[in-house]
């Protein structure tokens, strides 16, 4: 043993120092102290001092920086490094062995090999995309470095990365995606009146706010529903806003438009008469204007106008009966009465007894004096396909008056029911219409006062009310026909 401590040649294996730590591009930092991240050249270690202050040595004294050697020599456990001691080499956690894991003492004075404790290291991670990491000890064994994303993003993936004893980082890397849908607000929801005279509205608004929380951008806003400015109808609309961002994420939003038409209350057609109005009939700013049957004249206030206050103008007029005047100066200013209200049967005989017109004046059933009514009517000549009620009904359904012109001077008589003409007028009638004396003829005046049609024999009802129904009715009166039905069936 004295020869082997006071030997000169040794082995001593030397471990290179090494960073602990490094600072790391990206966004992981080692909080502890700063270090660098430059590439190294691993030194020779320096060749060791005998150590013969305790005991002589036969091979250097192993010292492992940041590990340890466990020794067993055959002299026994107080010889360390006696000529045949081995020894198991190890490091502490955070460092690898490079060099053989186990050497020997040789009688050269040298140990059988070299190694030195490397710290353990993990690659620096990328960079996340819209996002970061904070690393507990950089890169070193055991450091945690954990994700972040940017506001309005989510992580998918790994939150946290550890560097394991192999020198990778557990897990994956994570991403950051942008999984929240934008912010949209749209406006408040509104009622309007409807326009004067209109069923509708126009409603504008502004277009709803809409805000992205990752990067700000909206690739399209979509509506559904019509658009500000256009003229909505009576009733509720629901008006809906759809917004995408670039990550197709979507939110929506909607709101309602109530236009409210203001009506006033359903105005009822005068008796004998109809109304014709604008617009829906009731609605604010809608005129009604009182018309009158044929035959019957208004009396009243002929217009009223729903305000919009829901109440109309005026006052609901009459339809009273036509006042027939006989007693004018000319057969025009008599004719005129008749304008545009009635349609004139104008009815010519030599005589009551004609059996012509006896035969008309009862298919038309026309009420007379009855100092005119003939004592006795052949019953051939009462024969007619309608009956009287159906003739009397008929014309009044088609707004006819019937004028008779009957006889010869200076006992000709002229009526319209029990309304007497005078002489000058029955012969001014006659001289207009171009009537004889001398036989049975009859003139259809429409409601213009023109002559449409001429019978020189009794016109049947049914033949006279279908050339009414088919030449003379005007759009109006055949649209209310059309609606009522016929009161006479």
């Amino acid at each position: 043993p004295s020869m082997a401590q006071e030997a000169a040649p040794f082995l001593l294996v030397v471990l290179a120092r090494l960073v602990s730590s490094t600072w790391h591009e990206g966004s992981g930092y080692y909080a502890a102290e700063s270090h660098t991240n430059e590439v190294y050249v691993e030194e020779t270690p320096p060749e060791p001092a005998l150590d013969y202050h305790r005991v002589p040595q036969w091979c250097a004294t192993l010292n492992i920086h940041r590990g340890e050697a466990t020794c067993y020599s055959p002299r026994g456990g107080f010889y360390r490094s006696s000529l045949g001691t081995r020894c198991e080499l190890s490091c502490t956690r955070g460092y690898r062995l490079v060099g053989p894991s186990a050497v020997q003492c040789l009688p050269s004075r040298h140990w059988s090999g070299m190694a030195y404790c490397r710290q353990i290291r993990c690659h620096v991670l990328p960079a996340v995309l819209r996002g970061s990491y904070v690393c507990s000890a950089g890169v070193q064994m055991d450091s945690r470095c954990d994700y972040t994303c940017l506001p309005g993003y989510q992580l998918e993936g790994d939150r946290s990365r550890i560097c394991m004893e192999d020198g990778r980082w557990s897990g994956s890397e994570p991403i950051c995606v942008d999984l929240e849908p934008p912010k949209i607000r749209c406006p408040d929801s509104r009622e309007r009146i409807a326009e004067p005279g209109k069923l509708t509205a126009t409603v504008y608004w502004d277009p709803p706010r809409v805000k992205d929380s990752a990067d700000g951008i909206i690739k399209r806003v979509m509506l559904r529903g019509l658009e500000p400015g256009s003229e909505f109808p009576e009733g509720e609309h629901v008006i809906r806003y759809t917004a995408h961002d670039q990550a197709y994420n979507r939110a929506s939003c909607k709101f309602s438009v109530r236009v409210q038409v203001r009506r006033c209350p359903v105005l009822k057609p005068p008796q004998n008469g109809y109304l014709s109005c604008t617009s829906d009939g009731n609605n604010y700013g809608a005129t009604c204007e009182y018309l009158c049957d044929g035959g019957y004249e208004r009396q009243g206030t002929s217009l009223r106008v729903c305000q919009s206050t829901q109440q109309w103008t005026g006052s609901q007029p009459l339809c009273a009966p036509m006042k027939i005047n006989t007693a004018v100066n000319s057969a025009a200013s008599l004719l005129d009465q008749f304008h545009e209200k009635r349609r004139l049967l104008v009815i010519s005989a030599p005589d009551p007894s004609n059996r012509y017109y006896k035969m008309q004046i009862s298919m038309l059933q026309v009420r007379r004096p009855s100092h005119c009514t003939p004592s006795h009517t052949p019953q051939h000549l009462l024969t007619t396909p309608s009956s009287p009620q159906q003739a009397a009904c008929g014309l009044d359904l088609r707004h006819v008056t019937i004028i008779e012109l009957v006889g010869q001077p200076p006992h000709e008589v002229g009526r319209i029911r029990e309304h007497q003409l005078s002489l000058s007028i029955i012969e001014e009638l006659r001289q207009f219409l171009h009537l004889t004396r001398s036989h049975f003829n009859a003139v259809l005046l429409d409601k213009a006062i023109i002559d449409r049609e001429r019978y020189i024999s009794p016109v049947n009802p049914d033949e006279l009310f279908i050339f009414i129904d088919t030449y003379l009715l005007s759009e109006q009166e055949a649209a209310r026909r059309a609606q009522s039905g016929d009161p006479c069936d």
